[in-house]
């Protein structure tokens, strides 16, 4: 990386025309790939990424730059061209930096980068033959293993320094069924902040390909669902996207404190039913979301977002925590070096009930049972969504009956919230990856089994 002098030098270049902050992050990135399709291995990737990021505050202005040109003349460089965004004289100097100790958690055991090809490709040759084999309806089936390890520097006008390290692992299951000229599909891509053994010990790679197969055979046969107003289960694990996209978003900082959030200016006010507690926690051990550190050196947190209804916390970063009045809180992330941070969630999720997923089917007389949830759209500013149910049966006389497809939940963030009036027993989290100010990032979503009221639900299959 570089040195304390070197560091030093950049910092004060960047404060020379009044900003009254500076940071340098420094970042080394390696990723490797493997994408496996019917079987065979059809690519092997590996890349390294290396740049660093300069940022420089000044009240409520922000100004940000990146290179790859980590010389003391590179950064120099950058740092007097962002600096120029501003006019006047210094207000502070940097003379000594401080390396902070960050805590370790969340390291591998086995860490990915050290496998062999040989050992990663059969790790992914028994999920491909499990899905495969399952049924001659399974046309094609694509595996895809990546793990990448990110090193990260951090030196800023505070007179801090940090370095932190990340490695993540994933693999990713898609499934393709056909059956008389009916195509569908299924995935799952788990994943964690750990090494080999995740997927030898955590999970079960067969399991999951053969259930893969399953949804994807089950849905060949799914009738179109029936549209209008009505009740909703919505199941456990990525069944949290709705959570995260409808309201986790509107939490953030980015905007919140522009008041562009339907949550702006809500702390202590009820936001949802009195059975809803949501948390986001960056310190789970392992988590796909989860961090020592965030993107400016603060340790991440364990957020109450939600309490029996009331709003208690956003997630703040501490260039937008300036509008609100309020410190970072361990939330400010980032896809790479060529992004400026931002609040951001990591591991977000509805905490469980006492009910058991049987029970809230069974005392739902009609409705639908969105088992999983896809790709959607949300409006931040209004909190309205709408997202693709991938996996839905028909809830009659309190059982699960027809497999549905085609379906789309349509609503609003705020008025979801308040129509939850069950909750289940199985919390379950499930891993994506999130795309908003500054960029991709790996985040868990998460909830136990819910049950909604009107939620409006649209399809092909006539009104219900």
């Amino acid at each position: 990386m570089i040195s304390k002098s070197l560091a030093l030098k950049v910092l004060n270049e960047g404060l020379s025309t009044g900003a009254d902050f500076a940071e340098i992050y420094i970042e080394e990135t390696n990723t490797n790939t493997i994408e496996m399709d019917n079987g065979e291995v059809k690519t092997i990737n590996s890349g390294i990424s290396f740049g660093a990021g300069i940022r420089l505050l000044k009240g409520l202005q922000s100004v940000y730059g990146y290179t790859n040109d980590v010389s003391l003349k590179g950064l120099k460089k950058l740092a007097h061209t962002l600096a120029a965004s501003y006019t006047g004289e210094p207000i502070l100097t940097v003379s000594r930096i401080e390396k902070v100790r960050v805590k370790k958690h969340h390291q591998p055991k086995i860490p990915l980068s050290d496998v062999s090809k040989e050992e990663k490709i059969a790790l992914m040759k028994e999920a491909n033959d499990a899905c495969s084999s399952y049924d001659s309806r399974i046309v094609r089936t694509r595996v895809t293993l990546l793990d990448n390890t990110k090193k990260v520097t951090i030196f800023n006008s505070n007179g801090k320094e940090f370095h932190d390290e990340r490695s993540r692992g994933r693999i990713a299951i898609l499934a393709v069924a056909s059956e008389n000229g009916v195509i569908e599909t299924s995935y799952v891509g788990p994943g964690a902040q750990k090494g080999l053994e995740f997927f030898k010990d955590d999970i079960d790679v067969k399991a999951l390909a053969v259930e893969t197969a399953k949804t994807a055979l089950t849905m060949l046969h799914a009738e179109e669902c029936p549209s209008g107003k009505m009740t909703v289960v919505i199941g456990n694990g990525f069944g949290g996207v709705i959570f995260h996209e409808a309201c986790g978003h509107g939490l953030e900082a980015t905007s919140v404190s522009k008041e562009l959030s339907i949550f702006s200016n809500k702390l202590g006010q009820k936001i949802a039913s009195d059975i809803v507690n949501a948390v986001d926690d960056g310190t789970i051990e392992g988590g796909w979301g989860s961090g020592n550190i965030d993107d400016e050196g603060i340790p991440t947190h364990r957020t109450v977002l939600i309490e029996n209804g009331i709003l208690k916390n956003y997630l703040i970063d501490s260039f937008n925590g300036r509008r609100m009045h309020m410190e970072g809180n361990g939330a400010t992330r980032r896809e790479s070096y060529q992004f400026e941070p931002t609040s951001r969630m990591s591991n977000t999720f509805l905490l469980p009930g006492k009910e058991t997923p049987e029970e809230i089917i069974a005392e739902t007389e009609y409705g639908l049972y969105a088992k999983s949830l896809g790709g959607g759209s949300v409006n931040p500013t209004t909190g309205d969504f709408n997202f693709a149910v991938t996996e839905g049966y028909l809830i009659e006389h309190g059982k699960v009956t027809r497999p549905v497809k085609g379906a789309t939940l349509i609503g609003n963030g705020a008025d979801i919230l308040m129509k939850i009036d069950r909750i289940g027993n199985d919390l379950e989290r499930a891993q994506g990856m999130c795309g908003s100010a500054s960029g991709s990032i790996p985040v868990d979503v998460g909830q136990p089994t819910i049950r909604v009221q009107d939620i409006t639900v649209g399809g092909r299959g006539g009104k219900q």
